[in-house]
């Protein structure tokens, strides 16, 4: 017996060995990595919130465009939805909440605020998140593995998990509308605002016009951008007329990027395809060790 295990780990030496050389010679090609483009470019949404009446027409409109079954539209006109906060989830990527009920009460679109330095790309450990040059957040539905860690790393809580789905469930959230907007359109919520309480441009000049509006009517607005520096940028900014964390629409949040710590060691483990060739031949062999230990217990 002691012959055969000594036969036995020196298969296993060679098997590792060459997982190693394997490994040597994998193309470059085969690199994962996420795309992460911050292009001066890339485009935005102002939110000013003064504006906004409640209608909910972007929730409908936001079902419609991304093939997600609609209610009766005048079921999105009852005030009864307002009593409790929503989040987005994966029938509404994008909700509406009442805030500051007793001051001045405002109504706030919420949904993914797709980062300039977006949390999610960094968690994901496949690369199926990206961030696109024109400001999207998206990501390849048939890259992910459902580890959901892009729900833990968002700072605004935003990606949700189908549950209910026990075949293929999927990751959802709001794609800021990247199919429509690659062909010239607005996105659907910017599109059916009767109001234009959404701005849709290029981040940079939506900054200008915010600042503009808060110099020029400094007792409509706080004077503060949300958006604009928090977690390193986001292509969603908001304007309202009180501080958006003291009544947590939003929660707190420093203008340092969201952690990416574990970035380059997820990364790192799938930069390249490795045969897990010698990691396979080991956890065999520690099954066929105690497999031998139990026979001979056995046997005495």
């Amino acid at each position: 017996m002691s012959q055969n295990r000594r036969d036995f780990l020196k298969t296993i030496a060679a098997i590792g060995a060459s997982g190693t050389a394997l490994s040597a010679v994998t193309p470059k090609k085969l690199k994962a990595g996420p795309t992460n483009i911050l292009s001066d470019e890339r485009m935005g949404v102002l939110v000013d919130t003064t504006v906004c009446i409640g209608c909910r027409k972007c929730e409908w409109a936001c079902q419609g465009a991304h093939d997600i079954e609609q209610k009766d539209f005048d079921t999105y006109q009852h005030d009864d939805t307002f009593n409790k906060d929503r989040r987005p989830s994966a029938q509404n990527l994008t909700v509406v909440n009442k805030y500051f009920e007793d001051d001045n009460p405002i109504t706030a679109k919420l949904q993914c605020m797709h980062c300039d330095h977006p949390a999610c790309v960094s968690a994901c450990i496949v690369g199926a998140f990206s961030k696109q040059e024109n400001g999207s957040v998206i990501w390849d539905t048939d890259k992910c593995i459902g580890c959901r860690y892009c729900m833990v790393a968002c700072p605004f809580q935003v990606p949700s998990f189908e549950y209910d789905k026990a075949l293929n469930p999927k990751i959802t959230k709001c794609d800021f509308c990247f199919d429509r907007t690659k062909e010239g359109k607005l996105p659907a919520c910017v599109e059916i605002c009767p109001v234009e309480a959404l701005t849709y441009g290029k981040r940079e000049d939506l900054i200008l016009e915010a600042r503009k509006r808060i110099k020029n009517n400094p007792e409509k607005y706080h004077n503060h951008i949300f958006g604009e520096h928090e977690v390193g940028g986001t292509a969603w900014l908001y304007l309202g007329p009180k501080d958006f964390t003291t009544d947590n629409v939003f929660p707190k949040l420093g203008n340092n990027t969201a952690p990416g710590v574990s970035e380059s060691i997820q990364h790192g483990l799938f930069a390249y395809f490795v045969p897990p060739v010698a990691v396979y031949a080991l956890l065999g062999g520690i099954m066929w060790l105690s497999k031998d230990r139990d026979s001979k217990k056995e046997n005495k």
